[in-house]
């Protein structure tokens, strides 16, 4: 039976848990058998974007990529798996809209919670002013209004728990057995 593709969008603040959690869910999908890409936000800026920077319609620009070579993907039965801010709900929006089974999966943290943890470092130093355009401190983050998934990665549950619900919603649509 040929697999059918479609795309799994991670979207969340920097910190949420994007990465770790599409990672987790990719091990599972292959586990299945099943033939994916994940495509993590910042690598793809590095190699497909870098001549973009952070305004509202550079960050537009890049997402469009991004859902584009979704398409190319998914038309061909792989599955497409996207970890990235994508802070803009109109530009999410446009990418669903192209691309016939998408799961939006939102990870859900408050920047309280991010700010306290910041392994990184960044939002420090947005805070501080030495990045600017920084996604919910300088530059806005809208939420989803109607993902598929929300997975709360503040703390009340782990990346475990949110890849199994991610997994749940993806079986019980039939996007996998």
């Amino acid at each position: 039976m040929e697999q059918s593709g479609f795309t799994i969008w991670f979207t969340g603040l920097s910190g949420s848990g994007k990465s770790t959690v599409a990672h987790i869910v990719a091990t599972q999908l292959r586990a299945r058998g099943l033939r994916l890409e994940v495509l993590d936000g910042d690598a793809v800026r590095q190699d497909l974007s870098r001549d973009l920077g952070f305004s509202r319609e550079d960050r537009d620009t890049h997402i469009l990529r991004i859902g584009w070579i979704c398409d190319l993907l998914n038309r061909n039965g792989v599955v497409a798996i996207v970890a990235a801010i994508s802070p803009y709900r109109a530009v999410r929006d446009e990418v669903r809209r192209r691309l016939p089974r998408f799961v939006e999966v939102y990870m859900e943290a408050a920047l309280e919670s991010l700010i306290q943890r910041d392994a990184k470092g960044l939002y420090g130093k947005a805070i501080r002013g030495e990045i600017s355009h920084f996604t919910g401190i300088s530059d806005p983050y809208e939420a989803p209004r109607n993902a598929e998934v929300v997975c709360f990665s503040d703390g009340r549950e782990g990346p475990e728990e949110n890849a199994a619900r991610v997994i749940s919603h993806l079986a019980m649509h039939k996007l996998i057995d």
